[in-house]
């Protein structure tokens, strides 16, 4: 990418993708403000350790309106634009129930305000130092469970739901801001070894550095296309293609 300094936000950056994203970034130079939700996040600690001068820890929860008013406020104190906002934060819910079975409607809810309305939060509120920069380029990490078109599960509720809807909601925005020269691209990491189900998933077939790396090597190519004419993209990490 290129040397000039660029500024990238990254949310749910405690572990996994998020926290890879994050230490990629600042391999190649970004200012990075990074999204953390917990509050005890070592990792992220360790790297701003190192990088005390690049890095800015950012508490934020994605479902709360007045912790993304509170980042906005953190992050236009110190910058009038942002190059790359990555929408990271996820959180799975309920996978084993059918609808033969009872549903947490509450769970799903919580869900939702995450995987959906969190991202809406944070490309709402920061859309206007987005659109500040060269880039302006917003990335959703959707998933391929949000795919209609290749469906096949009969569970998974809240997740399939809320990243389908997350799939419609990136299409919006960019239509609304193609525009001023904006696009969104929403990427499926891939089959990840993450904690989201509550324990390490071993058999997944990547790490999250590698997703990661991918996920970094697709914004860079397309960095270099004009963003005029830009279709909103939905593609896995290694660039392919997905139904929506």
């Amino acid at each position: 990418m290129d040397e000039i300094k660029k500024t990238a936000l990254v949310t749910g950056a405690d572990r996994g993708v998020g926290l890879a994203l994050v230490k990629s970034l600042l391999g190649q130079g970004f200012h990075v403000f990074a999204g953390q939700y917990t509050d005890e996040a070592p990792e992220l600690q360790a790297l701003k350790e190192v990088h005390a001068d690049q890095l800015c820890l950012l508490p934020l929860d994605i479902a709360s309106d007045d912790s993304v008013a509170r980042a906005f406020e953190s992050v236009s104190g110190k910058t009038d634009q942002v190059d790359l906002l990555i929408n990271n934060g996820a959180i799975l819910g309920d996978i084993g129930a059918t609808v033969l079975d009872p549903l947490n409607y509450a769970e799903m809810m919580d869900v939702f305000n995450v995987n959906t309305l969190g991202s809406l939060r944070m490309s709402q509120t920061f859309m206007p130092l987005l659109l500040k920069s060269d880039s302006k380029f917003l990335i959703n990490i959707s998933s391929e469970a949000g795919s209609i078109g290749d469906c096949y599960r009969d569970s998974w509720f809240a997740y399939c739901m809320s990243k389908a809807a997350l799939n419609m909601q990136s299409k919006l925005i960019h239509n609304g801001i193609k525009k001023q020269g904006g696009r969104v691209l929403v990427v499926h990491p891939g089959w990840v070894q993450t904690f989201m189900q509550g324990k390490l998933d071993a058999a997944a077939s990547l790490t999250p550095e590698q997703s990661a790396d991918a996920i970094l090597r697709l914004i860079e190519a397309r960095l270099w296309l004009p963003a005029d004419g830009a279709e909103c993209e939905y593609v896995d990490y290694a660039g392919n293609g997905l139904n929506w």
